[in-house]
């Protein structure tokens, strides 16, 4: 089962919609599925590489 999707609506860059529209069609996918392609591949290395930061000595 796939799964659910929502709709949302974000204001970007024209340059950042036009890299891309030209990554999206070089990967033969839609501008959609390639925005969320990218986003997965953020979050899962973002959630990967942050674990709570220890504080620095000027935070203590």
């Amino acid at each position: 089962m796939k799964p659910l999707k929502a709709r949302v609506s974000i204001t970007l860059d024209e340059d950042v919609i036009e890299k891309i529209k030209e990554l999206a069609e070089e990967d033969d996918r839609s501008f959609s599925q390639y925005i969320n392609m990218i986003l997965k591949e953020h979050l899962s290395k973002t959630k990967l590489s942050t674990s709570r930061p220890e504080p620095t000595s000027a935070e203590i």
